[in-house]
């Protein structure tokens, strides 16, 4: 889990400092990228830059603590989710037929091993059997470390719902765990 930026490094990004920008970037990065990778894999690098780019512009005008910060952040990335879906949509892509994904031709057994094991990995096979409002849920609490009322006012609901949707995918993660554990 990573940290939490901190307030001294917020303050001083807020001012244009280079060196707290760059604090509050290595900070969330790591989880804001497995929250877009989990929405939208093929472009989520994108959608990082998109989110970082919104999130410099209006840095200056934040207010709130560094808590606040996390969940300011998430929020937009979640809007830029949205937004390339909706982009997406509008313009279908065109794929041509003789296009196909290959391995690579020197692909090793033991970098597929790895990638395999990667956080992503593990984050996905969490969260596939779970619908997606509590899909979310457990990627806003678990990945993204934010508090009950911080998700709630991400995703519209009240924090009671916001509990209830982690209760039962939570209880649904446990029945399929261990119910996987024992048949293999």
């Amino acid at each position: 889990m990573e940290t939490a930026p901190s307030g001294k490094s917020l303050d001083a990004a807020r001012a244009g400092d280079e060196w707290a920008t760059t604090c509050l970037f290595r900070e969330s990065n790591p989880a804001l990228l497995r929250f877009l990778r989990h929405h939208a894999p093929d472009v989520a690098e994108d959608l990082l830059a998109e989110t970082w780019l919104a999130a410099a512009r209006q840095l200056p005008k934040f207010q709130g603590d560094a808590d606040d910060f996390r969940a300011w952040l998430f929020t937009v990335a979640r809007r830029r989710v949205a937004d390339h879906y909706r982009r997406r949509h509008r313009r279908p892509r065109l794929v041509e037929l003789e296009a196909q994904t290959l391995p690579p031709a020197g692909d090793r057994p033991e970098e597929s091993s790895l990638d395999a094991l990667s956080a992503q990995s593990a984050i996905e096979a969490l969260v596939r059997d779970l619908p997606p409002d509590q899909a979310e849920v457990v990627l806003l609490r678990v990945v993204a470390d934010l508090s009950v009322d911080q998700v709630a006012d991400i995703m519209g609901r009240s924090p009671g719902s916001v509990r209830v949707l982690q209760h039962r995918a939570l209880r649904h993660l446990e029945t399929r765990w261990t119910r996987d554990a024992v048949t293999q």
